[in-house]
């Protein structure tokens, strides 16, 4: 592995949110204000994932005293508690973009029917216990007898048969 792919798979979350666009998801993100360190809930519509790895985001949006607020989250961040799914919503867009222009209950998304909601971990990176890895069974294939049967000699006396069944 590469230097930089080594330091980067340290950074990233072991299990992150399965995260889909158009869900309203709640974000626990901790905002440090001078000297302590509190936990504020974000909730709003995944607009857009974009990115991969450490560099994953995605963003919600939300409408906030007839304005509206975006944010964009790191996907891998430590600043990001946990990610909630209230709502899973059907979007056939990878980017709602076109819900910035829409006002009231026209900016939501339709929920889909009969989806359950359902707190789906992606495992990004497995953990592995020290003594384990070192651990390795040892595997004896037992490979039973193949025995030899002569079946072209028998196909070739049918076969000789058929002729002379044929000729008379």
């Amino acid at each position: 592995m590469d230097i930089i792919k080594s330091i980067e798979h340290e950074q990233l979350k072991n299990k992150i949110p399965d995260l889909r666009v158009g869900d309203t998801v709640k974000v626990h993100a901790r905002v440090k204000e001078g000297n302590r360190e509190r936990i504020q809930v974000f909730e709003g519509i995944i607009i857009k994932k974009q990115g991969g790895g450490v560099n994953e985001t995605f963003t919600v949006r939300r409408i906030s005293y007839g304005v509206g607020v975006e944010k964009t989250f790191l996907v891998h961040s430590p600043n990001v508690e946990k990610v909630e799914v209230t709502r899973v919503g059907k979007a056939r867009r990878a980017k709602l973009y076109y819900l910035r222009d829409r006002v009231g209950k026209a900016a939501k998304t339709k929920e889909k029917v009969g989806a359950r909601i359902e707190t789906k971990e992606i495992v990004v990176k497995e953990e592995v216990v020290p003594g384990e890895a070192d651990v390795v069974e040892e595997v004896t294939d037992v490979v039973p007898e193949v025995v030899e049967t002569p079946v072209e000699e028998k196909v070739a006396e049918e076969v000789k048969e058929e002729k002379k069944a044929d000729k008379e």
